[in-house]
């Protein structure tokens, strides 16, 4: 996470007042993905660049969305600098967050072995509360942004135990 904030800080940082409202103005409209609302209005536009990197790791979960929105500003070379950034710094359950969702099918495995270590009985309660894989997926994944390094890494060690052939498949590509 830390890297992610970094990269997110120092592209913001770079750029001048007016390229960030812009910024601002872009992050408002542009489209999320499925569960995240968008960042009020009232409290995004007087937010300065280090507040604004806080409110996007904690509200969107990932820096994709800055590079987005910069590429959207036609700020390619900054976005691209980003995404570069942001490729070389992800933890593996990061870096694969989108085909893990797609692709674990034994989402009860994992989440047993997060139970009591990662997990609390509410999360594990409300991932075991969603009707498919992947939307379970999605909820376990709501709440990695308080996880340290630690809980990433027994995640992908539940991953490793419980769905090997994907893991190694995923390293691979």
């Amino acid at each position: 996470m830390g890297c992610m904030r970094d990269a997110s800080l120092d592209a913001l940082e770079n750029l001048t007042a007016e390229e960030l409202k812009k910024f601002k103005m872009k992050l408002l409209s542009v489209p999320l993905r499925e569960g995240c609302g968008h960042i009020p209005r009232g409290m995004l536009l007087p937010m300065d660049a280090v507040d604004l990197t806080d409110k996007l790791v904690s509200y969107y979960l990932e820096a994709n969305l800055t590079a987005l929105v910069l590429r959207n500003m036609g700020m390619q070379e900054v976005a691209e600098q980003l995404q570069e950034t942001l490729g070389k710094g992800l933890h593996f359950v990061e870096q694969h967050r989108a085909a893990l969702i797609a692709r674990v099918t034994d989402v009860d495995g994992v989440l047993d072995a997060l139970y009591g270590k990662v997990l609390t009985e509410d999360q594990y309660q409300a991932v075991r509360a969603e009707r498919t894989n992947p939307t379970k997926m999605r909820k376990l994944f709501s709440f990695a942004p308080a996880w340290n390094l630690t809980c990433k890494d027994l995640l992908l060690q539940a991953l490793r135990d419980t769905q090997p052939y994907l893991v190694v498949d995923l390293e691979q590509s």
